[in-house]
């Protein structure tokens, strides 16, 4: 038995063969629930999650990571005994030391989401050009600014079952993430940031947003908040 029993880890993948089988037994180390998400891989790395003993769902196509996290959240949320639901990167960036912290933050009863935080402690790991990208994302954001966000496009979140269940995911491609801050701001939960060490890897950068991606993004935000006026 493990004292995390009750959590998931949430982990969509697309072409992670390099590495997904050493984030995975990395993290059950602490948690031993996992699902990854292999959204339509072109590599192998169906076969090396499923030497790792985590859950293994299939896209037959590569739908995107929204779709992905939402294909993820419902087969997690259907498992007994699951109550608090982290979405994880398969890249090796998220650490989960930092996942441990969010859920205790969970488990005290006063919030029903934590965002991590790049911003909150500056440590010199994001990218300059990033971190630009990222805090102009949060600034034209009204949603993130209603939730005093310093760090709107996270992926890594830990949700209670109330929140998890509510959530829709309806952007399959990478905006998923404006439309998860847009659904909170607009919500009655009670969210959270926490400060968490992202760590950025050669492979890690090579696979991350571009900064035209990131463009396209705060692009995105703007045209979903004019569109909601």
């Amino acid at each position: 038995m493990s004292q995390y029993d009750d959590v998931w880890l949430v982990i969509p993948a697309y072409n992670e063969g390099q590495v997904i089988a050493d984030v995975v037994e990395g993290a059950r180390k602490t948690f031993p629930n996992i699902v990854v998400v292999d959204d339509g891989s072109g590599d192998d790395s169906a076969k090396h999650i499923m030497e790792t003993g985590a859950h293994l769902v299939r896209h037959p196509v590569n739908l995107g990571q929204g779709a992905a996290l939402q294909t993820g959240l419902a087969y997690a949320l259907a498992q007994p005994g699951a109550k608090y639901f982290a979405t994880f990167d398969a890249d090796g960036q998220h650490q989960t030391a930092d996942v441990e912290k969010m859920v205790a933050l969970l488990r005290e009863g006063d919030t029903d989401v934590v965002l991590g935080s790049r911003f909150i402690e500056q440590n010199g790991q994001v990218p300059w050009i990033k971190r630009v990208v990222l805090r102009t994302a949060a600034t034209v954001s009204p949603t993130a600014r209603k939730l005093k966000l310093t760090d709107a496009h996270n992926g890594l979140r830990v949700l209670n079952r109330e929140a998890a269940g509510r959530l829709r995911i309806t952007m399959n491609g990478m905006a998923h993430a404006s439309e998860i801050v847009s659904f909170l701001a607009g919500s009655d939960l009670r969210v959270a940031e926490l400060p968490v060490d992202i760590l950025y890897t050669d492979y890690s950068r090579a696979k991350g947003q571009s900064l035209i991606n990131g463009v396209n993004i705060i692009f995105d935000i703007s045209l979903r908040e004019r569109s909601r006026r």
